[in-house]
């Protein structure tokens, strides 16, 4: 993956195939910690308690389709080679959360890719899940909610 906005879509789509109706997407770009954060959370399935852990090994998917799941290792890798880290909080019937931070400065962070393009195609495909991307920078802070769109074209 080229960029952080394709670990943000792979995880999102987890988070469909686990029958989130909700997902809140939170970028924090905090430029004096030198720290960017993604962070993912849902309202799907959940993960197992021992699954939480496996899930991080490529050779390891919940998926029936197929037998390898490189997504959440991929951005494991990404956030460590920038100084950063990744972690997962699930529960089972409750959903999961996904944080990865990563080295703001660092010359090996990845860029963050086309945001609005990949909400555009999560929004687009997805017309039953409702979500939320959240996105501070500095003094600067921009919110999208699905769900507030929605209430707004039924008053029309």
């Amino acid at each position: 993956m080229e960029d952080l906005s394709a670990h943000i879509l792979d995880i999102v789509e987890n988070s469909i195939n686990a029958s989130a109706k909700r997902v809140s997407i939170k970028v924090t770009e905090d430029a004096e910690k030198d720290l960017l954060t993604v962070e993912i959370e849902d309202n799907g399935r959940g993960l197992k308690e021992e699954d939480v852990k496996r899930v991080q090994n490529p050779f390891f998917t919940t998926r029936t389709t197929r037998r390898v799941g490189l997504g959440l290792p991929l951005l494991k890798q990404a956030a460590q080679a920038c100084g950063g880290t990744m972690e997962i909080v699930s529960e089972e019937g409750k959903g999961t959360r996904v944080k990865a931070t990563f080295g703001y400065s660092h010359i090996d962070r990845q860029p963050l890719g086309d945001i609005a393009e990949i909400l555009r195609i999560m929004i687009q495909s997805n017309p039953d899940t409702d979500f939320v991307y959240e996105h501070k920078s500095g003094d600067e802070h921009y919110r999208l909610d699905t769900s507030e769109m929605k209430g707004e074209q039924e008053d029309d």
